[in-house]
């Protein structure tokens, strides 16, 4: 049996959820509202608003990699960040995909597609939390990267040459999204099966298994004992 003290070894204590980092991701997530007004006000016609809803989101973009950056030079990495920073992620590029979409300047399609494996990715996340949780992976970052750099472009009232540009970066976009959705449900089959639960749970399985067979060879036993005794008692004279 391990002793607390050697559990506190084992496993130190998380940082409090209430920290710098966590901070920084919530406030991501608070300026996707400011970031839609300015974005869909007036339909979007407007060039001053679409310059403000770009500089919202150049802030709120550079937040995820300051909000990173944070908790892992102070020690701040919580399992609330772990989950947390990828949904705000999804939040700012799912409202911006949207207002794209309701403004016609991304098709609809785009928008449905990454929005699926958003949302699919989330719920896997929390389909395996029991097991423990999945952290945004290089190719995630690579995926957010290349959206944001797309959406900024598609934000900004630009030419026909910026717009060719922007074009060619979502679709690079949209296909790393894809593979890092593969690659996501790869992880959590994985972690479903090497985690410290699931171990556990096969141990306990294994355990029942010996135990019924040893139950079976033991009634085994004490058949095939009785049966000898009658056959050495013989025939009643």
């Amino acid at each position: 049996m391990i002793s607390a003290g050697d559990d506190a070894q084992v496993r130190p204590p998380q940082a409090s959820v209430w920290n710098i980092a966590n901070a920084l991701t919530m406030l991501r997530i608070a300026l996707v509202p400011v970031f839609a007004w300015f974005l869909l006000h007036d339909g979007g016609q407007l060039t001053s608003y679409r310059l403000l809803a770009a500089a919202v989101f150049v802030v709120a973009t550079a937040t995820d990699r300051m909000d990173g950056d944070i908790a892992r030079a102070r020690g701040l990495v919580t399992d609330f960040g772990k989950v947390s920073d990828p949904i705000a992620d999804k939040t700012l590029m799912g409202m911006a995909l949207i207002g794209l979409s309701i403004l016609d300047l991304l098709p609809w399609w785009v928008t449905v597609v990454v929005l699926i494996r958003e949302l699919g990715v989330t719920a896997l996340r929390f389909a395996v939390i029991r097991h423990g949780v999945i952290p945004a992976s290089r190719g995630g970052k690579l995926k957010t990267a290349l959206q944001a750099v797309a959406i900024l472009l598609y934000i900004l009232p630009l030419g026909a040459s910026w717009h060719a540009l922007a074009v060619v970066m979502m679709t690079l976009a949209v296909i790393v999204t894809m593979l890092t959705g593969i690659d996501y449900v790869l992880r959590a089959h994985a972690l479903r099966n090497t985690s410290p639960r699931a171990q556990l749970k096969c141990e306990r399985r294994a355990a029942a298994a010996r135990e019924a067979a040893s139950c079976e060879a033991a009634a085994g036993e004490a058949a095939a004992g009785e049966d000898a005794a009658r056959h050495s008692a013989g025939p009643e004279v």
